[in-house]
């Protein structure tokens, strides 16, 4: 089995994929952000059996020395370190650039001076922009609709030049919205969520009419895992999809249903994107991923809302739902 490094791994979906790479009985490194709590985030919520089978780098993903340091002996990486969060991009822009774009850097130059075997470099959905067409493909134009997602789709550019210049052994995985158990509460399913278990009847959301291609965690993390088996994804940019969408309306309205019927929807106005920066309408195809590996979704979203539903109800101490998280 491969010794694999994940960069982000005490994150939402670096976790569950480090928890499914061990599982599937690889040698796990954990990138985690250093910090004088030593917290190594989700990790730590993981079992005992599973967490004593991780060896735990503490870093910096902006830093090339720990960086290079962490991908010492490593055959794979998972590089998904990175901030996600819209609403601080428009205020801290140079955090974006520094961890997206430089952090990416590292982890591209790291492996090519160390011979690494394998990367996979974790892009989003937010670079296509509102879709020019629908169901969005690998060849969609890009464009920056928010701070976030112009330093995503300057780390990608970056990534594609080391294929190109370096032949360096990569693929670009581009996730359509993933969503599940320990998802922050800066994204809307556990915002829904977590404020409806917490008995509010009045839902505060951001813009309604928005649509996106939800994938449940799971399914994303097997999608990473059968991009890296395949050779052949080898210089491609791959979206992961389930080639459905729903309006956040529609999805918040689906979860009131399910958990407080009395529940209203309260637009709050802060949580609005500004009007050129909103991203309309994402739905992803899966076509590619499809053809090239094995890949299919094997979560329907109302099964994927049911696990989320019920890990957060045991989980509700961890979310802040009386204020707007970013």
């Amino acid at each position: 089995m491969s010794k694999i490094l994940v960069t982000g791994s005490e994150g939402f979906i670096g976790s569950h994929l480090t928890e499914k790479l061990i599982k599937d009985g690889h040698s796990v490194k954990a990138f985690v952000y250093y910090n004088s709590f030593n917290s190594w985030g989700w990790l730590e919520t993981l079992p005992k059996d599973i967490l004593k089978e991780i060896e735990v780098f503490n870093g910096d993903i902006r830093d090339p020395n720990g960086v290079k340091e962490a991908m010492k002996g490593i055959d794979e990486v998972h590089h998904l370190a990175a901030l996600i969060g819209i609403p601080f991009s428009y205020h801290s822009p140079d955090s974006y650039v520094d961890t997206n774009i430089k952090g990416t850097l590292n982890v591209l130059q790291a492996a090519r001076d160390l011979k690494t075997k394998r990367i996979l470099v974790t892009s989003t959905s937010e670079v296509y922009g509102s879709a020019k067409y629908v169901p969005i493909d690998e060849n969609h134009s890009f464009q920056g609709q928010s701070p976030y997602s112009a330093s995503k789709i300057g780390a990608d550019r970056i990534a594609e030049s080391f294929y190109r210049s370096f032949n360096s052994p990569l693929t670009i995985v581009r996730p359509f919205n993933t969503y599940g158990p320990r998802q922050s509460a800066r994204a809307v399913i556990p915002t829904i969520i977590s404020q409806l278990l917490a008995g509010k009847n009045e839902i505060k959301l951001g813009s309604l009419s928005p649509t996106r291609d939800f994938n449940y965690v799971k399914d994303t993390v097997q999608g990473f895992i059968e991009i890296a088996k395949c050779e052949n994804t080898i210089g491609e940019e791959i979206n992961i999809a389930t080639q459905k969408e729903i309006s956040i309306k529609e999805l918040a309205e689906e979860l009131i249903k399910q958990i407080n019927p009395n529940a209203i929807i309260i637009n709050e106005e802060q949580r609005n994107r500004p009007e050129k920066s909103e991203v309309n309408r994402l739905l992803g195809s899966n076509e590619k991923i499809k053809m090239l590996t094995n890949w299919k979704p094997h979560y329907t979203l109302e099964s994927g809302l049911a696990e989320t539903i019920d890990w957060l109800k045991n989980n509700l101490d961890k979310y802040k739902t009386d204020i707007f998280n970013i």
